[in-house]
């Protein structure tokens, strides 16, 4: 990253809002996203490098610092928040911002829930599901909720999760006696020092299990299959990331269970073509539609919507459907978007005999002949809609 600066990376200009350097990031985010780019390293590398850029640029003090003195505002144990001095791992940057990936990282797979050694006994946390599911566009205006059919390890029925045959419980440790961790002397260049760990017979948990459920051999899950719902909100985006906490494999011995990540994937739509909020809609007009003027049918999300084409409609006109487009995701800006029509005029490759006399008889009328001023329009159309 040494040769790009923080603006470089998210492609945005120096004067960019914080609305511009919040799309940006989520943009880059999304492109180099690790679900999209799986086992691509330099993919990784571009999407820290990213979140280290946005936690800086995001926050209006760093922001000053860094355009005052760069990266060098934030060396010597400054810390600039970026990934390698604020984020511990991948699934720190999900969490951290949990509004650009739409809730929820995907930290935790398996393990312990609840903390440190040092918080007391601990519960095992079950591991996370990720899940991908296809959305049009419909049901990303309106949000929609998704069924799944997924095998995952469920609660045993025998013992209800904890472990034990029925009739018997676990029993405190002997080793730590129930605190879920051991306390050990180590010589250090400072002297004698303690450290303390997760006790090495309970696991932390501070409690044996000593008479293990025969059907699930004492971890109190067993592999099962269950349907389960997730609620997509409306407004979701390509890459983004919803989380249905709670969904994922229960935790051993009544722990905590896990999380269900579903990744958002976008079906092309056979009209539009997004653009954040907005949907761009191509209409095709014909000469006459467009010298004459006429009324016209586009479509949009909920149905069909009747537009006024204005007598003299030059190719490059770009029309607004108010408020017609996407709505903005959950913790993401505010409103909806807009569908945008973009015309053009269909000029024939053939014609009749007839029709070629009728241009033929038109041609040297001033009325036809392209001015500057409409050359000036068409050229200025097309400026602002690629800027």
């Amino acid at each position: 990253m040494a040769d790009l600066d923080y603006y470089q990376i998210l492609g945005v200009d120096k004067s960019a809002s914080d609305a511009e350097i919040k799309k940006a990031y989520r943009k880059v985010a999304m492109k180099y996203h690790p679900d999209k780019n799986p086992g691509d390293k330099e993919a990784e590398e571009k999407f820290k490098e990213a979140a280290e850029a946005y936690e800086v640029l995001r926050d209006p003090e760093k922001r000053q610092r860094y355009d005052q003195f760069g990266k060098a505002a934030f060396e010597g144990g400054a810390g600039a928040g970026g990934f390698g001095g604020g984020f511990t791992d991948i699934n720190d940057i999900f969490s951290h911002f949990s509004d650009i990936f739409g809730g929820g990282g995907f930290g935790g797979f398996g393990g312990f829930g609840g903390g440190g050694a040092s918080a007391g006994p601990q519960q095992y946390r079950g591991g996370d599901l990720r899940l991908k599911t296809k959305l049009t566009l419909e049901e990303i205006a309106t949000g929609v909720t998704k069924k799944f059919k997924i095998k995952k390890q469920v609660e045993c029925n025998e013992c209800h999760g904890s472990g034990s045959e029925p009739g018997h419980s676990a029993e405190t440790c002997s080793t730590c006696h129930g605190s879920g961790y051991v306390i050990r002397n180590a010589r250090t260049i400072f002297g004698t020092m303690q450290q303390q760990s997760p006790c090495p017979t309970c696991h932390g948990e501070g409690k044996v299990v000593t008479h293990k459920c025969k059907k699930c051999h004492g971890d109190g899950v067993v592999a099962g299959e269950e349907v389960i719902e997730v609620r997509i909100p409306a407004g979701v985006a390509e890459g983004m990331v919803v989380t249905a906490p709670g969904k994922g494999h229960a935790g051993k011995h009544n722990g905590v269970p896990g999380d269900i990540q579903v990744l958002i994937e976008e079906l092309p739509h056979e009209h539009f073509i997004r653009d954040d909020n907005d949907l761009i809609y191509n209409l095709l007009l014909t000469v006459s539609q467009a010298a004459l003027g006429d009324q016209v049918e586009v479509p949009t999300l909920e149905g069909k919507a009747r537009v006024t084409i204005k007598p003299g409609t030059q190719p490059g006109t770009r029309m607004r459907l108010r408020s017609k487009g996407l709505p903005a995701v959950q913790g993401y800006g505010y409103g909806r978007g807009d569908i945008v029509i973009n015309i053009s005029v269909y000029i024939p490759e053939t014609l009749s005999k007839e029709e070629k006399s009728a241009f033929e008889a038109m041609k040297d009328s001033d009325n036809l002949k392209p001015s500057t001023s409409i050359f000036n329009k068409i050229f200025s159309s097309f400026r602002a809609y690629f800027s």
